[in-house]
């Protein structure tokens, strides 16, 4: 039944229709009250005596070749053999007393399992040595043979090297703001904060530690099957719990409590808040040598279950003690009145190379869970382990219990390992006699997937992006925007198949128009919307009407206005009181604007939930925000109908973000600009001033996508106006603000939703794509094991979408010819950094851009990534902030070069080209040679040499690049409110909301060419912006010719730019203002370390403490 207010809606996505294919466990799972696991068919090769363990008298043999770099891993094509490598040790392991060959059963009191969701996104690294109990229960018994070739296990950072050499484990201060990171030793559960702060290492990636035994890898208890297995047609991608490496998780604690232990190990639990980034507790180092391989493909993953786990819940256990030291009589009673035993809530994390990118729901009250959960995640990270880190859910943060390392090198070759683990603490004994993990894994190189090898939208029986919340909408129509408008004939004409012409849009025009025509609703989303923006300027179609007054105007007709504004904590209007915010979005002054009338204005906060800690909640609502940018509205459909229609992308509806192609900076001051002032990066007097420009995209949907954009809009609306507190005794309810479309007739819902018929030239295929929380939204399933169903990741506390990574890295992966990206923020893949790598930046769009270039390299084929980023964040450019992002940005780009110039290293092409003839980055700006005195300063003077009268002296300032966009080989386009960086795309951060879209009729695929469709027509007008022209070589974007020649025209503007001599620029592209040399070093410019005028080093700098505002 059609019906909005409700749980349930007639058009409301139900991804049981159109999800992604969800597996069920593989067949030879056997039923759950059957024993699991068979006799093994060879014993196990790791002696145990729990008296002692063994050190490794042996330094690790190096291979032949070492360097440093971000990137030092062996290329290999996976060989196709039918089972696992083996551990390449040489060495004898030390004779050991055997352990017994049975052990009896373990008596287990646990009640049966419940679900909750829980994580402390954090984790960190432990060494194991080579040892295993006898395990009990339904495990089989072992034997230990004498001797056993030795390997060593690292859980520590993994440092990019040929000659992999392992490091010690120690506790990560990454925090997540829900408890501290806790080590105790002795009688006290937690210690004082010396003894603590004694083994602290401050570094950069250079730890030192005390010496310490190695620790060893341990092998399954079962055999793995012998067949490899590498495309799983319709498995590979995006499945949920796995969309992207995510820096979730502190690193293990270097001591693991168990039962008979005083010794307790609380993770990290800021959740990503990390504090003490670079701070970490090497209690020991390990000398053993793995070699580091790099994964670049898909793990598909299978966590099973677990059993005879040690009870971690020390409290309960204490009383449990106490208990039996009572008469008998006295504990029988009281023993009678506790119905179940208080025990572990284990869940499981998967990391590679320090990054989470993977991890079960938590399983409560349970020694024996049974997750049998599935993970299927996207990989681009150089590792010698796969690490399974087990983990206890507590009060406050979690407990490690105990790891299982799997060697990348054991499935490097394709082949499915499946098999009963021991579970291992740190120092190399089972966490537990007995305490096992079943899982398997399979590694699935990229070159085996066909998915990636035929473009982006390949095919009529293309579905889009896989594993995702929303899916693939078919019949729609796009419209695509740059800049706020474009004035007719401010751009070249660019010619389309058919005989078409690309039409330029008008973007806050075409919003204006269709609030106007709206009739039954108006629903918008913003980071902020000010009442008193005007949205038409253009002189031939202008007008007073500010959008408060339009949207009054609209409410008064009996149209539904409901706004969604994020809620700046900073800003407040109490009893007269009144602060504008920090970030100076409006919100308060728009609410009060509203507050007689019959528009409904819902100021969101970014919360963490509930089940947060105070501190959690106070770090998500004063960091993060609601990121997204919709318009929604009914259109006319025709005959009396009325359809939805959605405005998605990177535009607010507020002051600063006017503009148009020109970016003029002094010109329109008196009049298209004159009550719209904005430019953060000045303080105090800017009398005379340039205006900061501003470059953006945003998109307009027709047809069926626009009604999951509706549906984002409700779940949203529906979660942020749930009473609490005290506001449950208000009679308004927000809820009954939100029409039942199936109640009003005259609306089409989802399924007669199509703009246009699929055979259509000028049809759309659109998929929208979200980064967000439970938190944020109402309709996610309160199961955590409902979901996979849902595409969703488990969290701490929460669901997510993660869905815009997903699709970024599948575009990347699918990319054939080049890449365009204009995006506000390049931060990423900091495991692969030279150093930092434990920074939290993790998500892979950076390293799979890399890695693309570098395949082609390899293959010998054209491929070029053109980037372009504003000239600095917007703010003070020698802020602290700003300085921190401009660092991280410069460690992005440095990855990304090296990792360029090995691939022509081993191509043996270095000396024919080199890294920019791939990659390279731009930034925006403009400069205007004003005749006479066309800008007055007035009010207080500034100094000479401030960036105020810097700018006013050489007429110059960059244009904001605040786009949110990739174009990928001209048939497929991204755009909406994310930026390329761990903010936007974790999901439990900024809330974010992008469209992906293609025309099926335009693809390489269709073609057999470059596409000549709307997405080519909307490049070469960006390009025409930024390059004041069209030339023949941009059509080819790939070509050799046409990335020199971009480059060229890069330079001299950027030359034109920087000059003493103020000259009026008709082009804005600028080469970024680093030096790039052929070996991939990237360095500040020479005589332009600093920004003109604003100052502010260019390649950032980092001093103190990282926190997670910056990433």
């Amino acid at each position: 039944m059609d019906n909005y207010g409700s749980s349930s809606s007639s058009y409301s996505y139900q991804n049981s229709g159109y999800a992604y294919p969800h597996n069920t466990p593989p067949s030879q799972y056997p039923p759950p009250n059957s024993d699991p696991y068979p006799p093994a068919p060879f014993p196990y090769p790791y002696p145990y005596d729990p008296a002692y363990s063994f050190p490794s008298p042996y330094a690790p043999t190096p291979f032949a070749t070492s360097h440093s770099g971000p990137l030092g891993y062996h290329h290999h094509s996976p060989s196709h053999s039918s089972s696992p490598l083996p551990y390449p040790y040489p060495y004898p392991y030390p004779a050991s007393t055997p352990a017994p060959a049975s052990a009896p059963p373990v008596t287990q009191s646990a009640p049966g399992p419940t679900l909750q969701q829980h994580g402390s996104f954090q984790y960190g690294s432990g060494h194991y040595h080579d040892q295993q109990e006898q395990t009990t229960g339904n495990y089989p018994s072992v034997e230990s043979p004498t001797q056993i070739p030795p390997r060593a296990n690292s859980f520590s950072n993994h440092y990019r090297q040929e000659s992999y050499s392992s490091v010690g484990v120690g506790i990560s201060t990454k925090h997540d703001f829900d408890t501290e990171s806790v080590s105790s030793t002795g009688h006290s559960i937690y210690p004082p904060l010396d003894d603590l702060l004694s083994n602290v290492h401050l570094s950069d990636n250079h730890p030192t530690a005390l010496a310490s035994p190695p620790a060893h890898s341990v092998s399954p208890l079962i055999s793995s099957p012998q067949s490899a297995r590498y495309e799983r047609q319709g498995e590979f991608y995006g499945y949920p719990n796995s969309s992207f490496s995510s820096n979730w998780e502190g690193y293990y604690s270097d001591q693991v409590g168990s039962p008979s232990h005083s010794v307790y190990s609380h993770s990290s639990s800021f959740n990503g808040s990390q504090h003490t980034q670079n701070m970490q507790v090497v209690p020991f180092q390990n000398t053993g040598s793995l070699k580091v391989l790099l994964l670049h493909g898909n793990l598909d993953i299978w966590v099973y279950d677990a059993k005879n786990l040690p009870n971690m819940d020390m409290f309960h256990k204490t009383l449990g003690d106490v208990f039996a030291k009572l008469p008998v009589n006295v504990s029988n009673k009281i023993e009678g009145h506790m119905k179940t035993k208080i025990t572990s809530d284990p869940y499981v994390s998967i990391s590679v190379s320090n990054a989470i990118i993977g991890r079960t729901y938590v399983i409560s009250n349970s020694e024996d869970p049974v997750w049998k959960q599935h993970f299927n995640v996207p990989v681009a990270h150089c590792a010698a382990e796969v690490h399974f880190v087990v983990k206890d859910s507590d009060v406050v943060g979690s407990q490690l219990i105990g790891v299982v390392a799997i060697p990348v090198e054991q499935i490097y070759s394709g082949a499915r390992v499946e098999g009963v683990y021991p579970i291992l603490n740190t120092n190399g004994k089972p966490c537990k006699a007995g305490a096992v993990l079943k899982l398997s894994i399979q590694y699935i190189p990229m070159e085996t997937q066909s998915i990636f090898h035929s473009g982006v939208g390949a095919g009529p029986d293309y579905y889009g992006v896989p594993g995702t919340y929303f899916p693939l909408r078919k019949g729609c129509r796009v419209t695509l925007y740059q800049d706020a408008h474009v004035p007719d004939g401010t751009l070249p004409e660019v010619r389309l198949d058919g005989g078409f012409t690309y039409v330029h849009g008008k973007c806050w025009q075409d919003i204006f128009d269709a609030i106007r025509q709206a009739r039954r609703l108006i629903y918008i989303t913003g980071w902020s919307v000010w009442h008193n923006v005007k949205l038409v300027r253009d002189s031939s179609y202008a007008s007073d009407f500010t959008l408060g007054d339009i949207l009054r105007s609209k409410s008064q007709e009996g149209v539904r206005v409901l706004l969604l504004v994020w809620d700046d904590p900073t800003s407040r209007s109490i009893l007269g009181y009144k602060t504008d915010g920090i970030m100076q979005t409006h919100d308060e002054e728009t609410r009060r604007f509203f507050k007689h009338s019959s528009v409904q204005v819902l100021l969101c906060p970014r919360t963490a939930g509930k089940r947060h800690s105070w501190l959690k909640q106070r770090e998500v609502e004063t960091i993060y925000t609601h990121h997204q940018k919709t318009v929604i509205v009914d259109a006319d459909a025709g005959n009396n109908r009325r359809k939805i229609i959605a405005f998605v992308g990177g535009l607010d509806l507020c002051d600063g973000r006017y503009d148009t192609p020109h970016h003029p900076l002094f010109r329109t001051l008196q009049t298209v600009h004159k009550d719209d002032y904005h430019n953060p990066t000045f303080t105090g007097n800017v009398a005379g001033c340039p205006r900061e420009p501003w470059h953006d995209l945003h998109s307009r949907i027709d047809g069926p996508a626009a009604y999951d954009v509706l549906t984002n809009f409700e779940e949203r609306w529906l979660k942020a106006s749930k009473p609490h507190g005290m506001s449950k005794l208000k009679r308004k309810q927000y809820d009954d603000a939100l029409l039942r479309l199936g109640r009003i007739p005259d609306i089409i819902g989802l399924s007669d939703a199509a703009a246009t018929s699929e055979h259509d030239p000028e049809a759309w295929h659109v998929q929208i794509f979200r980064s967000i929380d439970s938190n944020s939204v109402e309709e996610f399933p309160k199961d955590p094991k409902e979901a996979t169903n849902k595409n969703l990741v488990c969290g701490k506390n929460l669901l997510i979408d993660m869905s815009i990574h997903t699709a970024y890295v599948k575009a990347i992966r699918a990319a054939q010819h080049f890449i365009y990206v204009e995006n506000q923020y390049f931060i990423g893949s900091s495991y692969n950094w030279t150093s930092h790598k434990d920074l939290g930046a993790n998500n892979l769009i950076p390293m799979e851009i890399a890695l693309k270039i570098a395949d082609k390299i390899r293959a010998n084929e054209r491929f070029a990534v053109y980037i372009v980023i504003p000239m600095w964040p917007e703010g003070v450019p020698t802020g602290a902030a700003t300085q921190r992002i401009l660092f991280w940005q410069h460690k992005t780009m440095q990855m990304m070069y090296e990792t360029i110039y090995k691939a022509l290293v081993e191509a043996g092409l270095e000396g024919a080209y080199s890294p920019q003839d791939y990659l390279n980055f731009f930034c925006l700006g403009n400069r205007e040679a004003l005749h006479g005195n066309e800008t007055t300063a007035t009010g207080s003077p500034t100094a000479a040499n401030s960036p105020q009268a810097l700018s006013r002296k050489n007429q110059r300032f960059m244009i904001y690049v605040h786009s949110k966009g990739m174009i990928v080989d001209d048939e497929y386009v991204i755009l909406g409110s994310a930026n390329i960086n761990q903010r936007s795309m974790e999901g439990t951060r900024d809330t974010e909301i992008a469209m992906g879209a293609y025309q099926p009729h335009h693809t390489w695929a269709r073609k057999l060419r470059n596409p000549l469709g709307q997405i080519y027509g909307y490049r070469m007008s960006l390009w025409a912006e930024h390059m004041g022209t069209i030339e023949d070589c941009f059509t080819k974007p790939e070509s050799l010719d046409c990335v020199r020649r971009v480059r060229s025209m890069g330079e001299m503007n950027w030359k034109q730019f920087a000059a003493d001599e103020v000259t009026e620029m008709r082009a804005h592209l600028l080469k970024y203002p680093v030096e790039v040399d052929r070996k991939g070093k990237v360095r500040p410019l020479p005589g332009h370390e600093n920004f003109p005028d604003a100052g502010g080093n260019i390649v950032g700098s980092f001093i103190a403490i990282q926190e997670n505002l910056t990433i």
